[in-house]
């Protein structure tokens, strides 16, 4: 494996000052002093403080693709929880720590939707790619495969939705209960049909 490019590290190093204290107002010296660098190796490696927000996103949602297609599919299909998958998953989207990183996400999705360049380009990619990597081999079971397809699409958006809830009433327990009412839907919707039917 080789090792990081100067701009992955400058990368990696502004994720983490996102989850130290977010990124907010700052001007790009300021944030080029939070990761020990210069204003200009930021112009010069990103190009402007806002395409630097979406290199984050795209980088976040990147890792996060990954990380949900290692949950979901590499596992052996017989053992597969889908449930406990998804259970995990919010888990981890709706942690505190991860608050900087999902509301720079909705911010920037937010002005990609009124067409403002950079963000622009976070469309509709910000969907399709992840219903590209959660496709599902198999269908889910008492599922077709259209169906499956259009339950990764909804999962997908209720999570966000929730998500979005979460940012702006810090409604933890709520938006929790939310998700694990969403989840007994699917788990009754999962449930092969009975015998005869």
């Amino acid at each position: 494996m080789s090792s990081p490019s100067p701009r992955e590290r400058l990368l990696e190093a502004i994720i983490d000052e996102l989850d130290r204290g977010g990124l907010g107002e700052r001007s790009l010296r300021e944030l080029a002093a939070s990761v020990g660098t210069s204003h200009r190796m930021l112009i010069h490696h990103f190009g402007s403080r806002e395409a630097i927000f979406v290199a984050v996103v795209e980088a976040v949602e990147a890792a996060e693709r990954a990380r949900a297609v290692a949950i979901h599919l590499e596992v052996d299909p017989a053992e597969h929880d889908p449930i406990g998958a998804m259970r995990s998953t919010w888990r981890r989207l709706s942690d505190p720590g991860f608050a900087g990183r999902e509301r720079l996400f909705f911010e920037c999705y937010a002005r990609g939707l009124q067409g403002e360049a950079p963000f622009d380009r976070l469309l509709p990619a910000a969907v399709t790619d992840w219903l590209q990597r959660l496709e599902l081999p198999e269908p889910l079971p008492g599922m077709t495969k259209a169906q499956t397809r259009a339950f990764v699409r909804l999962g997908l958006a209720v999570m966000r939705g929730l998500l979005l809830d979460l940012l702006a009433t810090g409604d933890r327990r709520g938006t929790t209960a939310a998700f694990e009412q969403w989840l007994d839907l699917v788990q009754r919707g999962m449930r092969p049909p009975a015998p005869g039917r």
